[in-house]
């Protein structure tokens, strides 16, 4: 099967509630980085967007736990949009 265009990379804060992802790449500094790596956000590794309002804090399913991020943290986690955005969560 072939990879999706790279249009298809979008910062993690705009996937809609169920819609799936995988890690890419994290854009931030040192510190960022490190914390998101703690969190489990590695790259390739599979995300479900949980709860997404558009504004405020979103819920994503990372390994297995729900994570809450602020919409700034959300927007330096590149993730690519997989399958048909009705995911389990």
């Amino acid at each position: 099967m072939a990879l999706k265009p790279n249009n298809d990379v979008v910062p993690l804060s705009t996937l809609a509630p169920q819609e799936r992802g995988i890690v890419r790449s994290l854009n931030g500094g040192h510190h960022f980085v490190s914390r998101m790596v703690a969190l489990g956000f590695t790259p390739g590794v599979p995300v479900v967007m949980v709860q997404n309002f558009g504004r405020g804090p979103m819920i994503v399913l990372v390994r297995g736990c729900r994570i809450a991020l602020g919409r700034g943290e959300g927007s330096k986690v590149l993730v690519q949009r997989e399958g048909d955005g009705h995911g389990t969560a």
